[in-house]
C-alpha cells in the first residue's frame, strides 16, 4: 500500500495532468469549481487573489536563488536599446549601403552608445573575476534586469567568466526574452514592477547605473530614495557616464530649491570607467 506521501503526491500530479491535457489537446480552459484552487488558473488570476500573485511572486525568486547561493549581488540597470559594438557596426555599414540619411543618422547614435555596452561588459567581467574563487559568503553576483542591451553586456561579461548571473525580467506588452547570459535557473520573469524592484534590493550591495530611459530612471531613484529615507542601508550607488547624467538631471536644482539638502548628493557619484566603478565598490567595502 502507498504511503500518505505518495498518495498526496500522485494528487497534485493528477491536478496538474489534468490542466496539461487540457493544453495538449488545445482546448479552453473552463470554469469548474471542483478543480483544486492552487491548480486552478482562472481563479489564480481573479482580481481578488492578486495578493496570492504578489506572495509568489515574491516566493519563487527568493527560494531559488538561496538554493543556488545566491546572497550578495551588483545590480546594473541601463537601456536595453544601446547595442553591442559588433552589432552597431554592422547596422552602419548597412545604413551606408543604403545611403538613407535617416537610417544612417540612427546606426551612427548606436554605433557611439554602444561603447557603453563594451563598458558594461567589462565591468561585468572584473566583478566576475574578483569574485569567482572567492569563499561563497564573500561572492559577488551580477544581477541585472535580464532583458537586451547594457543588461545583456553586463550579464554576459561574468557569463564569459564562468559565473552564474541573475535576470529580474518583467512581462511587458511588447515581448521581451532574457538574454543569453543570464543562467537560465536564475532567469526570473515578474508581472509586478514593485516586486521586481523589491527583489532587486534584496541582495543587492552596490548599483551601477549606465545611461538608460525611464526604466532606468525609475530604477534609480527608487534605490535613492530608500537610501536617502533610510529604508534600506546605504549601498554604493553609481552613475557611469558622467557626461550623460549631468545633462540628463540638474540636481543643483533640487538643493536650490530646497527640495533635498546638500549631503543627499553624497548619496551617489558619478564615474566613467569601469574599473573606478569596481574599485568605488571594494572601498566602500574594504574588499
Amino acid at each position: 500500500m502507498e504511503n500518505t506521501q505518495d498518495l498526496k503526491e500522485n494528487r497534485l500530479a493528477d491536478a496538474w495532468a489534468e490542466l496539461q491535457s487540457h493544453a495538449d489537446r488545445g482546448n479552453p480552459l473552463q470554469a469548474d469549481a471542483y478543480r483544486l484552487a492552487f491548480a486552478d488558473p482562472e481563479f489564480l488570476l481573479r482580481r481578488e487573489t492578486r495578493g496570492i500573485r504578489f506572495q509568489l511572486e515574491m516566493l519563487k525568486p527568493d527560494v531559488e536563488q538561496v538554493a543556488q547561493g545566491i546572497e550578495n549581488t551588483i545590480v546594473v540597470f541601463g537601456s536595453a536599446r544601446f547595442p553591442a559594438p559588433e552589432q552597431a557596426e554592422a547596422a552602419l555599414k548597412l545604413a551606408r549601403e543604403s545611403g538613407d540619411a535617416q537610417a544612417m543618422a540612427l546606426a551612427e547614435r548606436h554605433v557611439r552608445n554602444a561603447h557603453y555596452y563594451e563598458q558594461a561588459r567589462l565591468f561585468g567581467r572584473m566583478v566576475a573575476t574578483h569574485c569567482k574563487n572567492r569563499p561563497p559568503a564573500e561572492q559577488l553576483f551580477i544581477c541585472t534586469g535580464g532583458g537586451p542591451g547594457i543588461m545583456e553586456a553586463a550579464n554576459r561579461g561574468a557569463h564569459e567568466m564562468n559565473m552564474p548571473t541573475v535576470g529580474l525580467n518583467i512581462a511587458l506588452p511588447h515581448e521581451q526574452s532574457s538574454n543569453p547570459y543570464v543562467t537560465p535557473s536564475l532567469s526570473f520573469k515578474f508581472h509586478y514592477f514593485a516586486l521586481r524592484k523589491m527583489h532587486f534590493m534584496m541582495r543587492a550591495k552596490a548599483l551601477v547605473a549606465f545611461p538608460g530611459g525611464f526604466g532606468t530612471l525609475d530604477e534609480l531613484f527608487e534605490v535613492i530614495t530608500l537610501v536617502q529615507t533610510r529604508k534600506a542601508k546605504p549601498v554604493p550607488i553609481i552613475l557611469f557616464g558622467s557626461d550623460y547624467w549631468k545633462r540628463l538631471l540638474n540636481f543643483d536644482v533640487l538643493i536650490e530649491e530646497g527640495a533635498i539638502s546638500p549631503e543627499d548628493l553624497k548619496l551617489f557619484e558619478y564615474v566613467d570607467d569601469p574599473q573606478v566603478a569596481w574599485d568605488a565598490i571594494k572601498t566602500f567595502y574594504q574588499l
